[in-house]
């Protein structure tokens, strides 16, 4: 089995990336999970929620919800590891990139040390500017992270937490263009990570 995360900034395209794995282990006969958070349970739907709030509370609410969210998807790890071949998560770890500057490392190293963690990390880069256009384009009720001041400081974090393993996929450009990279990305994980 093999397991990996796929992170990035809000409107990156995370979900994007997730589908192309998913397709290109399914083309080989796998049978592929993708978990999304937050996802569509309980404590997923109230981090959505509080996301669209404002202020510092329900920042930490939503923090806390997430944590939880997260946590929850951990219960089903051992059992998904034995019904499929490949497990995606979509945010998991760099969440922590949404705390203070001071605590970004410490919360990371934290979650890092208590939590489980693949080998294949990957982050999804993409210019703010870029982020934005995509956000607005879904007509959906923005998030309090949703602007560009903030995707510009959450990037700068994410990128300095990158530097802890992550390969960084950079996705301002061509669509077409992008499963290509990843390709040589699942070949390489694949080639210097054997599944277990």
């Amino acid at each position: 089995m093999r397991w990996m995360i796929i992170e990035g900034v809000d409107g990156s395209g995370k979900s994007t990336y997730a589908r192309w794995i998913r397709q290109y282990y399914e083309s080989r006969g796998e049978k592929v999970l993708i978990r999304i958070h937050p996802s569509e349970r309980f404590l997923g739907l109230l981090t959505r929620r509080t996301l669209q709030g404002k202020g510092r509370i329900m920042r930490l609410v939503a923090s806390i919800f997430f944590i939880g969210d997260v946590l929850s998807s951990l219960r089903f790890l051992r059992k998904d590891r034995k019904r499929y071949g490949t497990l995606i998560y979509v945010r998991y770890l760099m969440a922590t990139a949404y705390l203070p500057e001071r605590y970004i490392d410490l919360g990371y190293d934290f979650f890092a040390k208590i939590l489980p963690v693949p080998r294949r990390l990957l982050l999804v880069d993409i210019d703010p500017g870029v982020a934005i256009r995509r956000i607005e384009s879904r007509n959906e009720t923005k998030e309090m992270f949703e602007d560009l001041g903030s995707l510009v400081k959450i990037r700068g974090k994410v990128l300095k937490l990158a530097s802890k393993g992550w390969t960084v996929i950079e996705n301002n450009e061509d669509a077409d263009q992008m499963p290509v990279a990843l390709k040589r990305i699942i070949e390489d994980w694949d080639a210097t990570f054997p599944s277990t």
